[in-house]
């Protein structure tokens, strides 16, 4: 059967260590893997818009050696001009890879299903697993082992980022604190499914409303933009929904002394994080763009040996 990476948990903790190390020697080591060699080609499809997914995947995958094929979703039309499926069958014949940027988690589960080829999260509206594995490979170059820290999330924990944090948190071993408001953390579903982890882990998963506890003495501290992908018509009220919960130097000042701050960007400053805290020291946002391309061809040639190795094991 074919392996995909379309939700954080699709690492269990080994398999995730695994990747991030061999994200960090590829780092190291840029053109080391040529698991693309060929060139063999990766269909990249944008439904949403784009910056650092689109110039890193497209930069990872020729450093791997391999020809980045972009398909704009726009044109293709999948689920409307014909079927998700019929669509995964074509560009299943045509790259070794498939990544898709899109809204539905489902119509990405319906791709893998019948692709035949591995298929990559690059965001849906429910996780967006590729940033998580670049965050924890930041993390890593910063702190070293990530059992243990302590990360909070700041913000709209009701969006992709917040799910991701708590399985690829969870998955790392790392104890997540969410803090939102009411109306906006995340789905029980995702925190059951963290503490589940933890079980493994030693990983914890708490959900709380008050940034500052949320804060205190963490290692990490996390936000992303209150106003997500699709969510524009509701601005005004989210904006006034978290008035109380953008990341300031003051804020800051409750974290460990030598806490790192992460957002995936593109970031409005003065909203969810200000502008002293995103240029200040303490922040390490161009790393973490940075490592989504190094993270992101760690996936592709770690789904791609596995699918090697599945095809030499008789059946």
């Amino acid at each position: 059967m074919t392996r995909h990476f379309l939700r954080d948990d699709d690492l269990g903790p080994a398999e995730q260590r695994e990747v991030l190390s061999l994200a960090a020697s590829l780092k190291q080591a840029p053109y080391d893997s040529q698991s693309l060699a060929g060139p063999r080609t990766v269909a990249t499809i944008y439904d949403k818009p784009t910056l650092r997914t689109q110039a890193s995947f497209a930069a990872g995958i020729a450093e791997l050696g391999g020809n980045p094929m972009m398909v704009d979703g726009s044109l293709a039309g999948i689920g409307k001009r014909e079927s998700v499926a019929d669509v995964a069958r074509v560009l299943g014949r045509q790259a070794s890879v498939i990544v898709w940027r899109t809204y539905a988690q489902a119509a990405l589960d319906e791709m893998a299903e019948h692709a035949g080829v591995p298929v990559i999260n690059a965001l849906t509206d429910e996780f967006h697993p590729c940033q998580l594995l670049a965050d924890l490979l930041t993390i890593r170059e910063r702190k070293g082992e990530l059992a243990g820290l302590t990360v909070a999330f700041i913000g709209d924990g009701a969006c992709n980022m917040g799910n991701s944090w708590l399985l690829a948190g969870a998955t790392a071993g790392l104890h997540v604190r969410i803090a939102a408001p009411e109306g906006h953390q995340p789905e029980e579903q995702y925190v059951v499914r963290a503490r589940e982890i933890g079980e493994q882990t030693g990983a914890t998963a708490e959900v709380m409303t008050d940034p500052k506890e949320a804060v205190g003495g963490a290692d990490v501290v996390v936000t992303d933009t209150w106003v997500s992908m699709g969510k524009e018509e509701e601005s005004a009220d989210r904006l006034a929904a978290f008035a109380d919960y953008t990341v300031t130097v003051d804020l800051m000042s409750h974290a460990a002394p030598d806490a790192i701050v992460m957002h995936c960007l593109p970031a409005y400053r003065g909203k969810e994080i200000d502008s002293e805290v995103l240029d200040g020291p303490q922040s390490v946002v161009w790393d973490e763009a940075e490592n989504r391309r190094h993270a992101q061809k760690a996936i592709i040639t770690w789904l791609l040996r596995d699918a090697a190795e599945r095809a030499e094991v008789p059946q």
